[in-house]
């Protein structure tokens, strides 16, 4: 287990692969930490320097108080790129994770030579739904929401497997003022106009069957950026790499055989 005390919030991280190879930063979801990527990185390409980390109020990362922004949460994932001496790096980022690296390749772009957009886009829902959501945390808990959340993370065949339980339960530990914060920061951003300036190499994915950001969503970010690639997975929903790890990495790997001149 490592820390690393960064400016604003302490993040743990994890590295795997080899050391010496191409740098990927992987971030994760609303309610979920870095073991969202457990299923899918023995299915990439040896040589690959692999760096997951929780979000702040995530996992085992620290958890300022609230509320946060994108700006923020892209701050901290500089502050680790710059720690670990990293970039410029691959940045793969799923729902707000993705978030975080529009904004940061917005903002810093010597530290993204590419970028994977997951299961996200510039906006994400409005003001008065993730409101909400918030309301219903403070009023019952994260368990208020959880029976919803399954709906939109998982097609209806995963959602009947005894594996559904284990997300259930991350959600559930995810630390509530934590999660309202990150609520907090996707209701306020809509970073269509500075991704709109991106140049980075692009792929976005989406679930066909995701509820929280549906393809259209997803797609209609990716023709923000010139050149960038769009591809769904069947039978998905806003956690594909969790349900399709092999069929995620390949269009993964592809994108990666592509852009490995960058």
């Amino acid at each position: 287990m490592r820390i690393f005390d960064g400016p604003e919030a302490a993040l743990h991280w994890r590295e795997d692969g080899d050391p010496a190879g191409r740098p990927l930063v992987f971030a994760n979801s609303l309610g979920t930490d870095l073991r969202l990527w457990d299923a899918l990185l023995p299915h990439l390409p040896a040589g690959l320097r692999l760096i997951r980390y929780d979000m702040r109020g995530h996992g085992l990362s620290s958890c300022p108080p609230g509320p946060y922004s994108i700006d923020a949460l892209a701050r901290d994932a500089e502050a680790l790129i710059n720690h670990l001496g990293l970039g410029p790096v691959t940045f793969v980022g799923l729902s707000i994770g993705g978030m975080v690296g529009q904004s940061l390749a917005a903002r810093r772009p010597d530290l993204i030579a590419a970028l994977v957009l997951s299961n996200t886009a510039a906006r994400m829902g409005d003001a008065a739904s993730w409101q909400a959501r918030i309301d219903a945390i403070r009023a019952g808990g994260i368990a208020a929401i959880a029976d919803a959340v399954m709906e939109r993370w998982f097609a209806a065949p995963f959602r009947a497997t005894p594996e559904l339980a284990l997300w259930q339960h991350m959600l559930a530990r995810t630390p509530a003022e934590g999660y309202i914060g990150c609520c907090a920061a996707i209701a306020e951003a809509d970073l269509s106009t500075q991704t709109a300036t991106l140049t980075q190499p692009t792929l976005a994915i989406a679930g066909a069957e995701d509820g929280a950001s549906p393809p259209d969503l997803v797609a209609a970010t990716a023709r923000l950026i010139p050149g960038a690639r769009f591809a769904t997975l069947p039978d998905t929903g806003h956690l594909p790499c969790v349900e399709a790890p092999a069929a995620y990495a390949a269009i993964l790997s592809d994108f990666l055989k592509e852009t490995a001149h960058v």
